[in-house]
Order: structure tokens, then sequence, then C-alpha cells
């Protein structure tokens, strides 16, 4: 039995991170977990799955829940808590599920405790990529993508010659906003941005997927997961989301990973590797009923974030943190009504042109660089 330690669970990740292990109750454990304020969902989740561990946000939801929770569990806040929850001595695996740069330390702990990583936060290997990767190889630690197109890649990678690949494929549904022009997205609106035609996501990843900058921190994701440089990784629009990434190999072949859209298939993937049990309550793909599948080459004028993404990537060291940066705190306002839609992409590309790249950044040059970025972006919207 695999003992697991979750960072994030109200979010869509860790909802579905537990929805896998309440249905493997013989394969997986859920020792520690961490949560922000939700109180309501963290208290229930607590109740059925008694960790010994729990963190949250604030010493005032630690207070509110510490009275409600079982008898045995320990209720941690703030960073530290986060650090004890990552770093958990019973723990096998830490799914970090958390969203922003808040994942990064509690991963770096994580790996130098010796855990594998079932990795969901992006802003993890964008901002430091070259220092979990370096740290993980330093431990023997693998990264496990969650993602379902790092898991897709993944799966097609294994037991692979990276040599012998030429390139590899992201797919992206194209989010909210695939079918419109430039033009109609000076109106669109937030309850517009937050209707994903595939995906129950999250709010902020999926007003990403509708900027397609979500796209774009998988491509930078990808080259530190896989090694890659960014030259061999594309991305093509595809529709119906039942492809969900693709690697090319030097004599021409293609290995595809198709499937259903289900989150829990690559969350459960990265808990049970290498062997693959049965989802339960999943549907299987019947490839008749699709009928056909559509793909197109993107346009980088159109899905400009994604472009950006790409030209952060290539000048490497703290733009990519920038880049991240920025984008949460744009999009933050796009979501309170403060900036539109549009407005995200100005916001960004403005931040990566005022901002000198640190080339061979350290941690405190990363989370220094965060934390003006991030100053900078709301001075710009004062």
């Amino acid at each position: 039995m695999k003992k697991i330690s979750l960072l994030g669970s109200t979010g869509s990740i860790g909802i579905q991170t537990l929805d896998v292990i309440r249905s493997n109750p013989n394969d997986f454990n859920l020792v520690s977990m961490s949560f922000g304020r939700n109180i309501d969902v963290g208290l229930n989740q607590i109740q059925e799955f008694k960790p010994r561990l729990v963190s949250v946000q604030t010493k005032d939801v630690a207070e509110k829940i510490a009275i409600h929770v079982p008898q045995g569990v320990k209720v941690l806040y703030g960073e530290e808590g986060l650090l004890e929850v990552a770093t958990d001595d019973l723990s096998d695996v830490l799914v970090n599920a958390v969203m922003g740069s808040i994942g990064l330390k509690p991963t770096l702990a994580a790996i130098e405790s010796g855990k594998n990583i079932a990795i969901a936060n992006k802003e993890t290997l964008v901002t430091a990529g070259h220092i979990v990767t370096k740290m993980a190889e330093l431990h023997n630690v693998e990264l496990i993508p969650i993602d379902s197109e790092h898991s897709a890649i993944y799966q097609c990678l294994e037991d692979e010659s990276h040599k012998e690949v030429n390139r590899l494929i992201l797919t992206a549904s194209g989010g909210s906003f695939r079918d419109l022009s430039r033009s109609d997205l000076e109106k669109v609106t937030v309850d517009d941005a937050l209707k994903h035609p595939n995906w129950q996501m999250g709010a902020k990843i999926t007003i990403d997927s509708a900027t397609m900058m979500n796209k774009g921190l998988e491509v930078i994701e990808a080259k530190w997961l896989f090694n890659m440089p960014y030259n061999k990784i594309d991305v093509i629009l595809h529709k119906e989301s039942i492809i969900h990434s693709m690697v090319e190999y030097i004599d021409g072949s293609v290995l595809a990973h198709l499937g259903t859209p289900d989150m829990r298939v690559p969350i459960q993937y990265a808990l049970s590797k290498p062997k693959r049990l049965a989802l339960k309550g999943g549907k299987g793909l019947n490839l008749w009923e699709i009928g056909s599948l559509h793909f197109q080459k993107l346009d980088f004028e159109r899905f400009h974030c994604l472009h950006l993404a790409y030209e952060a990537g290539k000048i490497g060291g703290t733009a990519p943190t920038v880049l991240n940066a920025a984008n949460e705190v744009a999009v933050s306002a796009f979501l309170t009504g403060k900036l539109s839609f549009l407005g995200i992409e100005e916001i960004v590309e403005k931040a990566l042109m005022d901002h000198q790249s640190i080339l061979s950044p350290n941690l405190d040059d990363i989370i220094g660089v965060d934390y003006e970025t991030r100053q900078t972006v709301l001075s710009y919207m004062n």
C-alpha cells in the first residue's frame, strides 16, 4: 500500500485524487493533507480519510477546524504546516495539487526527504525547473506528471530513448473562446471565460485555458520534465480532448495517448505506476461514438499568451518566473472585474518587457523576482 501526502485537497485535482484513493482502499492510504480556507469541504475530507497531519492556510482556519477533527489528527497552518505535510516521514509519495508558486518550497523539501513527486503544480517547474530537476536527480527522486498532457507523453516515452525522439506534441482544447476572433475577445465576460467546453476545472486554470497561457506553462513544464528543447515541443489545437498528447520519433512513427477526458486517469496512473488499476466509474473510449477528431495549427497572433510563454522559456532564467507571476496577478484582476480579458496578455507582455532576466537564478532570486513582479503588475493597474 502506498501512503500519500496531498497538497491542495479541496481543489479540483485534490478532490479527484481523493476519489482515486477512496476507490482503491487496498492500494492507497492518505496520511497527510493540506487545504486553504475551504473549511466545509476540508472537514468532510478529514472526517472520511482521517489523515494524521492536516495543514491549512491561516491560524484562524486552524483554530476553527481543530475542535471538529477526529482525535489524533494534528492541525498545522501556514508555510511551516505545508512543509511538514510535504515531508511527512510516513508517506511514500507527495501529490502536489496546489495552485501557484506556494507549491515550490514544499516540493523541494519533499525531494530532499526522498519522496517521489506526483506533480500537478505547474508553477513549481515553470519558475524553478532547473533547480527542481537537478535536486530530483541528486536525491534519486522521480517527478511523475499528473497533467493529462504530460502524463500522456510520460507514458508514450516510457522505456524509450529520448535520443530517438523527434518532437513532443501537446494537444490543446483551445478553451472557452477557441472559435472566437481577436475582435470578439474584446467583449467577453468572466462568466463566458469560465465555461470550458471539455473539462471541469478551477477558475484560474479555466481562464488560463481560455488565454492558452495554460498550454504555454505546459510547454515550459515539458522542457524540464522531459529534458527537451523548445524547438522540439509543438502544440496543436484538438477540440475533442481525446488525444492527450503525442510523441513523434525520428523514424516518423507517432505514439499517441488516447482516452475520454477524465483527470482521474493520469492521477491514478501517477500513484499506481508501474501497474495499472481499473478506473471505477470511468468511461471507456469508443471511437465510433466520437465519429471524427479535429486538429488545427495554432496561430501565435490569435493565442498571444502561448507565444509569450515560448519566448519566456527560450530566454530562460527568471523570465518564466515573471511570466507566471504576472499572469497570476492579471488573471486574478480579470476574475474580479478589474481587467479585461485581453488585458491579461498585455500585462504579462509588459512585465516581461520591463524585466532583465537573471540567467542562472538561485531559489532566493526566484522568490525575490516573483514578489517584485507581483508588486510591479499591481502598480500597472493602479
